[in-house]
């Protein structure tokens, strides 16, 4: 059995600065942690699928390493389109890949338990836009051909569209040359992103693509063809995503916040069912 969990889009800013003035995302990023920290049982390890900081500030790389060294499993990191893929790989340097580069961008392969991990980098320096690139696509090929272990793909900006308009505007423009590669491969289980700030289930090249929610504040759930660009505080949650032999990769979502119970089953002594009458 193999338990990886993901977090994304923590939007870490320098101490004592919000983000966007209102949401605390390093108070938020902080309880995340806390909370994978204490899943039973302890995941393998855990990805963040980008957005690690909201400005690629040194100060929140910081922010980010003394966040992150709490963790005592290892922790798997790609850029987003707020981080940079140069600041991320000078001052995250000591996380396991970032320094495996192809023209300025990080990608690179890791085994967690019975599940290969490939970590792609779609930053795009001074754009929204996410892009896998020719020769990161090339590299992405060969790694697959090398190891056909059940595998995860791990990205920022999700290739399929969501119907949230003004981030579907924002996603990633080489999307059909990443389906030309990866739709041939069985062994690619599923494609994990971030970048969206919902929870979104969709189909991509004949894969299962997961978005996974922030850490922090939520994009508004508006599927109208011209909705507004905002954001709320929804509660926070991570995946967890399950694998073993019999059941394949399976993606469970967990909630930051502590909610009443558990509590058992129990039917109120006395209460007599349908079906149950003498």
């Amino acid at each position: 059995m193999t338990l990886i969990a993901q977090i994304t889009d923590l939007h870490l800013r320098p101490r004592g600065l919000a983000c966007y003035r209102v949401s605390d995302t390093n108070m938020f990023a902080e309880r995340a942690v806390r909370a994978v920290s204490s899943q039973k049982p302890k995941p393998d390890a855990i990805v963040i699928t980008g957005d690690l900081t909201d400005r690629s500030d040194p100060r929140e790389y910081a922010v980010a390493r003394e966040l992150l060294s709490q963790m005592d499993m290892p922790v798997f990191l790609v850029p987003g389109n707020h981080d940079s893929s140069e600041g991320m790989r000078r001052e995250m340097y000591d996380f396991p890949g970032i320094r495996e580069t192809t023209n300025g961008k990080i990608h690179y392969a890791a085994d967690i338990g019975g599940v290969q991990l490939l970590a792609l980098d779609t930053h795009l320096p001074g754009r929204p836009q996410g892009e896998v690139g020719d020769q990161q696509l090339q590299w992405l090929q060969d790694a697959l051909d090398k190891n056909t272990r059940p595998t995860l793909i791990a990205l920022h900006h999700p290739p399929a569209l969501s119907g949230i308009v003004h981030m579907d505007n924002m996603g990633l423009l080489d999307a059909d040359a990443l389906a030309e590669v990866v739709a041939p491969y069985e062994h690619v289980e599923r494609l994990i992103c971030g970048h969206l700030h919902r929870p979104i289930i969709a189909s991509f090249a004949g894969k299962v693509m997961t978005l996974a929610p922030s850490t922090g504040h939520q994009v508004v759930l508006d599927l109208t063809e011209n909705g507004p660009a905002m954001f709320n505080f929804e509660p926070a949650a991570y995946f967890l995503h399950y694998h073993s032999e019999k059941t394949g990769v399976v993606t469970h979502m967990a909630y930051v916040e502590n909610f009443p119970g558990p509590h058992h089953f129990f039917a109120d002594e006395g209460v007599v069912w349908p079906g149950d009458e003498a």
